[in-house]
């Protein structure tokens, strides 16, 4: 299976580009010249856009291709997109990631539920066997149409939930979850008329899982993320998926680096 990283493609690209940009002078004025530098141009941009955000376009790249994409540190990403693999001696280590949606601020609840939301967590948590890492990210919003925005997902939130209630037999789970969903959104506008400033939390998990070889070692990944995914969605009432492809390699990235202003954090939010 061909292995490639975004840096080799922007060194390809750059290197077409050149190619381009010598038929361009050597054939300035004709037909050849301008395809040239059409071409140029276009690979030019190309590569300022993998060196900056490779990681991002590079799923587009090999969805489906069959591709595994190797980066400088000695990660690799599989075809799938559904986790980093790196080779340490004679065995393999995979790491997933979950994203974990809470629809409740602490903020919210009494001294008494704070306490029992804790400790439904610790209870959970507890029975996990294997190590698992949680990463929060908290910042101030721009209130820079965050009304606008907070209004928007109420009534989306509202219209699922009334269209869960109209169903011949509701689920009483996600019932549960939609109402918690609304009513967060109505207490986040509330707050606002209060003159409190907005706070925005990313909160994501990551497990890894060890194997032999690479499948053995995804396969464990994935199974140690569905019993956490069951564990966590259930004891707290959150929604929790696995990301893949681009979300998946944001989460990476932020475990080296992360976004330095609330603008470019509500960017990232929305890969």
């Amino acid at each position: 299976m061909p292995g490639i990283s975004y840096k080799s493609v922007a060194l390809g690209s750059m290197a077409i580009g050149g190619i381009g940009a010598v038929s361009a002078l050597l054939g300035a004025g004709s037909l050849i010249g301008i395809v040239a530098s059409v071409l140029a141009a276009l690979f030019a941009l190309l590569t300022i856009a993998m060196y900056k955000y490779g990681y991002i376009l590079m799923p587009f790249f090999t969805r489906g291709a069959r591709i595994v994409q190797i980066h400088d540190s000695g990660y690799e990403v599989p075809p799938g997109e559904e986790a980093i693999l790196k080779k340490v001696e004679n065995s393999y280590y995979a790491s997933v990631f979950l994203a974990v949606n809470i629809f409740e601020s602490m903020t919210d609840k009494s001294p008494d539920e704070q306490v029992a939301y804790n400790e439904f967590f610790e209870r959970a948590i507890s029975g996990v066997k294997f190590v698992t890492k949680f990463s929060m990210m908290v910042y101030v919003k721009d209130l820079t149409k965050y009304r606008e925005s907070l209004e928007t997902k109420r009534a989306e939130s509202q219209l699922r939930l009334a269209r869960e209630r109209d169903k011949p037999d509701p689920d009483v789970l996600k019932l549960d979850r939609f109402e918690r969903e609304a009513a967060m959104w109505d207490a986040q506008l509330h707050r606002l008329t209060r003159g409190v400033k907005p706070m925005a939390v990313l909160c994501y998990v990551m497990t890894t899982g060890i194997g032999v070889t690479k499948e053995s070692a995804v396969a464990t990944a994935k199974s140690q993320a569905s019993e956490l995914r069951s564990v966590i969605s259930n004891a707290l009432n959150v929604e929790v998926k696995q990301l893949n492809g681009a979300e998946m390699m944001k989460c990476f990235e932020w475990e080296f680096m992360i976004p330095t202003s609330a603008a470019e954090m509500d960017g990232a939010a929305q890969v």
